[in-house]
């Protein structure tokens, strides 16, 4: 289990310094000024002294740093970021979550480079029970296209959106289904059926799970239908830690993070499955380091985002905006915050392996 925990280790670093290299690469092209930009942190194995940035190699695989003129206080330096156009500043900001989003979408698209078929929402069979199989009701072949109101992009959403989606089940599922190429609107109710084993179960009496075979193109299209779901996790997730559905010890850190990955290694049949299986949690991982990088906190870059637009209409309306003391005390005081949550999850994670 030792090597696919250093592997789970390395995979995280190697997703933050991703994130990091966002910021780098963009800031350069922009022409703004870089002092310096860090793979791994802690003690320092290797330093370089560019023109105007020190590129750094550090001994803890666990992240990256990039600091950047003007970022954490103001600058005269016309290079600077703060002197920097909104657009400008607003695409070095987002850089990082757009490296960590694409890196998970090209992870998913190895992945899926060998496939020749996809399960899809198809319809394949339906309850004797279910009324109305007929044109004007639901038929087998139908595709699920939403489900009320909520894309469906591969099998595995009709499941998680009936279950996490936030619909009441009490209430008809409204289905959008494509016949034919053609979307039509159709209503099922919750109720009693028997299965073949003469077993009464509550449901909707339909089975799904048809096989779209694919080309390139089709690799291509379920590559980023994957990557639109892992941000949709994020989203359910977040609604449901709000709603109260669930709680921090539900929730996984870094710890609980490399625990999964290493499981997932160690529970593979061989090395090549384990590997399968270690970059898609990571691809999953750096989509959520995308999306969770970009919630409107003070101490993250979509923070960074909200106070460049909130400065940007108090300077075209009333000629100030936010100074950059309160803007640092902000993120400073989120930064604990998350900090604390952080050290929770943290405890919450390394319970559960003495349980």
């Amino acid at each position: 289990m030792g090597i696919y925990i250093i592997a789970a280790i390395v995979m995280f670093g190697i997703l933050i310094a991703v994130h990091e290299f966002g910021h780098f690469i963009t800031a350069k092209l922009s022409g703004v000024i870089v002092h310096e930009f860090s793979i791994g942190m802690g003690p320092l194995l290797w330093h370089k002294e560019g023109k105007e940035t020190a590129y750094s190699l550090r001994l803890l695989p666990i992240g990256g740093y990039c600091a950047i003129e003007g970022e954490e206080s103001e600058s005269d330096n016309p290079r600077s970021l703060n002197n920097q156009g909104f657009f400008r500043q607003l695409l070095i900001f987002a850089a990082g979550a757009g490296m960590n989003f694409l890196l998970g979408l090209l992870l998913v698209t190895v992945l899926y480079s060998g496939a020749n078929a996809f399960y899809t929402a198809q319809i394949v069979e339906l309850n004797e029970a279910v009324p109305n199989q007929t044109e004007s009701g639901v038929m087998v072949g139908d595709v699920i296209y939403e489900i009320n109101g909520k894309r469906v992009y591969m099998m595995s959403d009709v499941q998680l959106l009936m279950d996490y989606g936030g619909f009441d089940k009490e209430q008809p599922l409204q289905l959008t289904l494509l016949r034919d190429g053609k979307k039509i609107e159709r209503t099922m109710e919750r109720r009693e059926y028997t299965d073949a084993n003469g077993e009464s179960y509550m449901g909707y009496g339909f089975t799904y799970g048809g096989v779209e075979e694919v080309g390139l193109a089709g690799r291509l299209k379920y590559s980023w239908y994957t990557a639109v779901d892992f941000v949709r996790m994020v989203y359910l997730s977040l609604r449901m830690m709000f709603t109260g559905e669930v709680g921090v010890s539900d929730l996984s850190g870094p710890v609980g993070v490399v625990g999964t990955m290493a499981e997932a290694g160690q529970n593979s049949a061989n090395w090549l499955e384990a590997l399968e299986n270690i970059v898609y949690f990571a691809a999953v991982i750096s989509v959520n380091l995308a999306v969770m990088n970009l919630l409107p906190l003070p101490a993250l870059d979509g923070g960074k985002i909200l106070f460049l637009c909130i400065n940007t209409v108090g300077l075209k309306l009333f000629g100030k905006k936010i100074p950059a003391r309160f803007e640092n005390a902000m993120a400073a005081a989120c930064f604990i915050m998350l900090l604390c949550l952080m050290l929770l999850v943290t405890v919450s994670d390394v319970s559960k392996f003495f349980r």
